[in-house]
């Protein structure tokens, strides 16, 4: 009976790991920004000041959120002279996900971008 126990504590341990990793992944998508990049690089391979000149952001907002792109697991750099180049990690995988977050948004309609505690009028 104990070992019964012992199980399910871990299978619930393992299932709270799992959700967290979820959460991490699923943040690394909720800035607008992020998204945007993800999008680009959806395109193909860029550089950071490709980036900046397609995008209009920042420099230093575009490599704060290729940072934290990198650090998820979801792209990649490789070094090229002295540029650094980023493609996504997973291209197939990450669009599959963006075109199901597509889907999901078109069957909530508004509701989310409404949602009182992080919804677009909600102070990040």
């Amino acid at each position: 009976m104990a070992m019964t126990k012992q199980m399910r504590d871990e299978s619930l341990i393992g299932e709270q790991e799992a959700l967290a990793a979820a959460a991490c992944l699923f943040h690394g998508f909720s800035d607008t920004s992020r998204l945007t990049i993800v999008q680009h690089l959806s395109l193909g391979e860029h550089r950071v000041v490709d980036l900046v000149a397609h995008l209009g952001l920042a420099q230093s907002t575009v490599s704060r959120h290729l940072a934290c792109l990198l650090d998820c697991g979801l792209v990649t750099m490789r070094p090229e002279g002295r540029a650094s180049i980023y493609a996504l990690a997973h291209p197939e995988a990450t669009m599959d996900l963006l075109r199901g977050a597509e889907r999901l948004l078109g069957l909530t309609g508004d509701a989310v971008t409404l949602c009182p505690r992080h919804g677009a009028g909600v102070a990040q």
